[in-house]
């Protein structure tokens, strides 16, 4: 059967070599790797945001300062460098075809960037501040979801006090944005998760997330000005990070983290950002951050000491109900940085008070995790170039001097060569409360590590990207009786002969120990391996018509030489985007996994603003279909419109040969198919 499908996806694939192709979109596989590494799909849709807002109001190159080029994802720290000495040396750009001379910009990061910037714009007038607070763009965006079929979560309780979720299996999430260009960002959002109770008797808050954000920018000696919910980044996130950030990925050379101290947050996620106030004061190369923040956190609880936090944001059962808003966190914190044009270094900190203290682990793996009421962190970072060399860094402690240390440096031998080179050395002791460096672990914390990328276009049509990291754990971690080493490689080859054209295949293999299945109280650890080859091309038939297909094979060894737990994936997926209101894209796909450690995780694109990234384990069929409709058109016709409205929905099924059990806990069901809805609406102004 799996050979039949193969072949059946080669062939579909085959015909890609006469037409061309749209090439693979890099976000798509850095959320991919991101949800294998924490099995949670990231709900922090501010970057995605932050491009709709420069497709409508594009940056100006001439103009745009380190910051604002570091808000563009596709650009990293050598190539934002390059442009900025570009600029200073032979003044202004004089188009975007320009860029071909900026040394490290090639074709691919020219045409991923040239949708939201211009260089051709007039200068910029000083707005009035009616002007700026209500002749922007205005959004209201409304979307609601469930899964048709009943989990068990939903059915009453055949005991006294079983758990159930009190609510209905809806989604709702709102939310209000208003933007001035750049300069100016306030809104209101609203969600409710499915399960959780709304507009019930005694729930009069109706929905179970509110969140309010003020972001204001460029207000003389104030750079930005964040009022209510905002997320802090710090560094190369050793003590604080809370913007979504990539780990490793077959973007060898986006090692670094990049992008202002502060930014304003109206996303879904519950857990990682910061409420209260901050602000951002500059006065010729200094740079000073304060911020302060209080928030109610959910949180296990045992004789009144916190035993976890709980960053899901369900409030579905009455355990979940009961562990809500029971912690209050006071968060204080800044940063003060001093910048020359190729160098800069800061300080930073960040202060913690709990009003109930962290009980005293159990666990020996959680001998050094934190404990008490106060928590604080401290870190000096840096960045300095020299021509074609970037080297930047952070060093930090935590408040009982535990030590952690990244080091890093990018560096473009010629236009063919880029190289990346990244080492991290963290105490087993050390501990941060919201940290978001580039490690192997999901915290920084007990790790040594060493990341070393190659990025080769040997010709205009060949591009080979690879990797190796290799590290350890000095001390025990879950699931791991004993310290380990571990190692990850990476190798990807992507062929494009011309603009219509891509095909790519890339192997990946990773070993990391993990205790072994066997009975014991002391489970011994075993090094297990996981090998990932994937193939995946695409080709424009037509210029509305777009079709891609992948196939994907991992092979997964609990223990070496045992025989391995296999998983293969094949999709193929049409998107139709013609010069037409109507636009969508569907895909099917047949997965078989031998269980849950072969599992293969791979992006489904979805209504704008959100993104899936499920597992795929089992026996199956997988097929979505999405649709958007602009409303537009029917009121402006061909005049360019001042209100606009796109309604966009999604339908999405899983079909199993035989009945199944899906989910754990609540989340089960035994059923032969899965099947979720989404409808949304999008309503614009200006």
């Amino acid at each position: 059967m799996k050979v039949a499908i193969l072949l059946l996806w080669a062939l579909a694939g085959a015909g890609c070599f006469t037409y061309a192709q749209v090439p693979v979109s890099q976000p798509e596989q850095q959320l991919e790797n991101q949800a294998e590494m924490t099995e949670l799909s990231p709900e922090d849709d501010g970057a995605w945001q932050q491009l709709e807002s420069f497709r409508k109001h594009p940056l100006n190159l001439n103009r745009a300062s380190r910051e604002e080029l570091e808000l563009l994802p596709m650009l990293h720290a050598l190539q934002i460098d390059a442009l900025l000495r570009y600029r200073k040396l032979l003044g202004k750009l004089v188009s975007v075809q320009e860029l071909q001379a900026v040394p490290g910009w090639n074709l691919e990061t020219i045409r991923q960037v040239l949708p939201f910037v211009v260089v051709n714009a007039g200068d910029v007038t000083e707005a009035t501040w009616g002007k700026r607070l209500f002749g922007g763009d205005h959004a209201i965006l409304l979307r609601t979801s469930r899964i048709l079929e009943r989990t068990k979560g939903y059915d009453v309780p055949t005991t006294p006090g079983g758990s159930h979720y009190v609510g209905d299996p809806f989604r709702l999430f709102v939310r209000y944005r208003y933007s001035y260009g750049n300069r100016v960002q306030y809104g209101l959002t609203a969600d409710k998760d499915a399960g959780e109770p709304f507009l019930k008797k005694g729930d009069r808050g109706g929905f179970d997330f509110y969140s309010f954000h003020l972001y204001l920018r460029n207000l003389k000696a104030i750079k930005c000005l964040a009022l209510g919910d905002f997320t802090v980044n710090m560094g190369q996130g050793l003590i604080h990070w809370q913007s979504l950030a990539f780990k490793k990925s077959s973007a060898v050379i986006q090692v670094k983290r990049q992008g202002p101290v502060l930014r304003p947050y109206s996303a879904a996620g519950e857990y990682f950002f910061h409420r209260g106030a901050g602000v951002t004061l500059q006065t010729g190369q200094w740079e000073a951050t304060g911020f302060a923040s209080v928030r109610k956190l959910d949180a296990n609880l045992v004789n009144d000491s916190i035993t976890s936090l709980i960053t899901t944001g369900y409030h579905r059962t009455l355990a979940e109900l009961a562990d809500r808003h029971n912690v209050e966190r006071l968060t204080a914190g800044g940063t003060i940085k001093y910048s020359q044009r190729l160098w800069h270094i800061g300080i930073n900190t960040v202060q913690y008070r709990f009003s109930k203290g962290f009980a005293l682990p159990t666990a020996l793996y959680d001998r050094y995790a934190i404990t008490g009421r106060r928590w604080s962190n401290y870190s000096v970072d840096y960045a300095f170039t020299y021509k074609n060399l970037h080297l930047f860094g952070e060093a930090a402690a935590d408040h009982q001097l535990h030590k952690a240390f990244v080091q890093g440096v990018m560096t473009s031998v010629d236009r063919k060569v880029d190289l990346s080179l990244l080492y991290r050395r963290i105490d087993k002791r050390f501990q941060t409360v919201q940290g978001n460096a580039f490690t192997e672990n999901y915290l920084p914390g007990n790790e040594e590590g060493l990341f070393m990328g190659l990025s080769l276009r040997p010709a205009p049509v060949w591009q080979l990207d690879a990797y190796a990291d290799l590290f350890r754990f000095p001390w025990l971690k879950y699931r791991v009786n004993a310290p380990g080493n571990g190692c990850d490689y990476l190798l990807q080859l992507l062929y494009k002969p011309n603009k219509q054209v891509e095909l790519l295949s890339r192997y990946r293999y990773e070993q990391k120990p993990v205790n072994d299945d066997g009975e014991g109280v002391l489970k011994p650890v075993a090094l297990t391996s996981r090998q990932n080859w994937r193939t995946q091309w695409q080709f424009q038939a037509s210029t509305p018509i777009l079709i891609r297909s992948r196939v994907e094979l991992v092979w997964f060894r609990s223990s070496p030489g045992a025989n391995a737990e296999k998983g293969f994936s094949a999709f193929t997926e049409l998107f139709y985007d013609p010069p037409t209101p109507f636009s969508g894209n569907l895909r099917i796909q047949f997965f078989e996994t031998a269980g849950y450690d072969s599992r293969i995780y791979a992006y489904e694109q979805d209504v704008p603003f959100y993104f899936s990234i499920p597992a795929f384990s089992g026996k199956g069929w997988r097929y979505y279909v999405n649709g958007r409709y602009n409303c537009s058109s029917l009121f402006y016709g061909k005049r360019s419109p001042k209100f606009g409205c796109v309604i966009a929905w999604r339908v999405g099924q899983f079909l199993f040969p035989e009945e199944v059990v899906t989910g754990s806990g609540l989340e089960s069901m035994t059923t032969k198919q899965k099947t979720e809805f989404r409808i949304q609406v999008l309503l614009t102004s200006r």
